[in-house]
């Protein structure tokens, strides 16, 4: 039996590391039991159950006073400047490049590890000071929670350097487009393996003879659902973050419906407009009913099923590096490397299927996935219309789409890297004047046809490189229903 892939667990991750708040309270709540723990050794020893080692600092009740309420009050003040200066440099540095770099600040582990660190050892010597008090063998001393509450500083203390040098690394764009790039690989790893592994993308699509046997084909019930299908309106406004694709195939089997998503995670959705079709339209008003159990909205875009948002990013950095606010070429240069990273790593794997089935292998749900031509453009488009005038952007844009197409023998896939080319070509010949900086682009641009048409071997595609060897031969395509869309319907 295959076992079902969880996106709902990635999103809720997801969800829970994007907050400051976690991580510290889970910490202060490890401080709490960590001082019950430690002044029920302080009481055995006051009552002299308990010999303490020569290394357990005591001292007299003012004196524990003393240090405790130093120590708390040095840790939080440490904890509130540090913090504010950081922000106001992630808030100057965001200005330039998106609002990415605090919600990256505020997701990172490193971050919500020291927050946490320092504000539980502040709650523990909080909670050390209350405890010191009068007793019947005179005044109670928490010798040992106080000896924790030193070697919890000195443990700050090295947190707070790491913290210095890991927030002046996280700051520098090299390293934020390099996290983007690595969410996006992340992402489409995810979306892959639930593809692959949902029991009903494991069915094959039925052979051309035996469609009687698993329903109507695709092609007949997009038909049906245009003509007899019944609309269901979007209940809440706000970007979808989440489709809970195996809820909606569990209710399309409930109701013995057929329902097609006419948006994607990514798009946002205003309340009352057109969200699913769903055929028989007599099972619309259950499925209306239910349907805001199955996705997820909210007032911004996350990775979760959606692709297209870490490529989006990487392209917001490169068009603000190219506006003439900022003037930095060097910055999208390296964005324009990992878009192309990015697009080669997906040219042979991303293979988006729209259909999803029951365990019988009837057609349930149609959805809106992102196609690979798609991602091409958004890598491209935006980034391109501002360079004009610019030879190096376009040359490495031009040396990007070359790496890629080396990576895929797929006709349409090849098409779309070459009508980019082309449009790159237009721009350099209209907006360039220096027949040099013309003649750079051109070289990369005739490199880039002669591969096209050069790689195209008699009965085979062209040759690539597997594990450092070279093979040639075509890729086979997977098998497609007939009359479906590729693409699908989004945009």
């Amino acid at each position: 039996m295959i076992r079902r892939a969880r996106p709902e667990a990635q999103w809720w991750r997801e969800a829970v590391r994007t907050n400051l708040w976690m991580v510290p309270a889970a910490e202060v709540a490890a401080a709490t039991l960590l001082f019950l723990f430690t002044r029920a050794l302080d009481l055995r020893a006051y009552d002299h159950h308990l010999a303490l080692p020569g290394w357990v600092i005591s001292g007299s009740a003012d004196g524990a006073r003393q240090i405790l309420t130093t120590l708390a009050a040095a840790l939080i003040t440490v904890v509130g400047v540090v913090f504010s200066i950081i922000l106001v440099a992630l808030t100057l540095t965001s200005t330039q490049f998106g609002p990415r770099m605090l919600r990256n600040f505020i997701r990172d582990r490193g971050t919500q590890w020291t927050l946490g660190t320092f504000v539980a050892t502040f709650v523990y010597a909080m909670l050390d000071l209350v405890a010191i008090g009068p007793g019947n063998n005179g005044d109670f001393v928490p010798d040992i929670s106080i000896t924790v509450v030193l070697g919890l500083t000195m443990l700050d203390v090295g947190i707070l350097i790491y913290f210095i040098h890991h927030v002046a690394t996280m700051i520098q764009l090299p390293q934020v487009i390099a996290g983007i790039a690595g969410d996006l690989a992340h992402a489409v790893d995810l979306e892959v393996t639930y593809r692959n592994r949902t029991p009903y993308r494991a069915i094959p699509a039925p052979a051309v003879g035996e469609r009687h046997a698993f329903g109507p084909e695709t092609a007949v019930l997009r038909g049906l659902l245009e003509s007899q299908g019944g609309d269901v309106p979007a209940p809440s406004s706000g970007y979808l973050q989440f489709v809970r694709r195996s809820a909606l195939v569990r209710l399309a089997v409930e109701q013995d419906a057929v329902i097609r998503l006419h948006h994607r995670p990514g798009h946002f959705l205003v309340r009352g407009e057109l969200f699913a079709t769903v055929w028989p339209a007599s099972a619309a008003p259950a499925i209306a009913r239910r349907l805001s159990r199955s996705h997820i909205t909210g007032s911004y875009r996350t990775l979760t099923q959606d692709v297209a948002f870490a490529v989006d990013q990487l392209v917001e950095i490169a068009i603000r590096a190219l506006s003439p606010a900022v003037n930095d070429t060097f910055t999208a240069l390296t964005c324009i490397d990992w878009l192309g990273e990015s697009l080669y790593r997906i040219a042979a794997d991303w293979d988006p299927d729209p259909v999803c089935r029951d365990e019988n292998g009837l057609v349930r749900l149609i959805t809106a996935p992102v196609s690979y031509d798609r991602l091409v453009e958004r890598a491209h488009e935006k980034i391109r219309q501002a360079s004009g005038g610019m030879p190096a952007v376009m040359i490495r844009q031009l040396d990007g789409l070359t790496k890629v197409t080396r990576a895929t023998n797929h006709p349409g896939r090849r098409a779309a890297l070459l009508r980019q080319a082309e449009m790159i070509h237009r721009l350099c010949v209209e907006t360039v004047t220096e027949p040099g900086d013309r003649a750079d682009v051109e070289r990369r641009y005739q490199g880039l046809l002669a591969l096209h048409g050069a790689d195209q071997r008699p009965g085979g595609g062209p040759v690539q490189r597997v594990n450092g060897q070279k093979k040639s031969g075509k890729r086979a395509d997977p098998p497609r229903e007939v009359g479906m869309d590729r693409g699908g319907s989004a945009v």
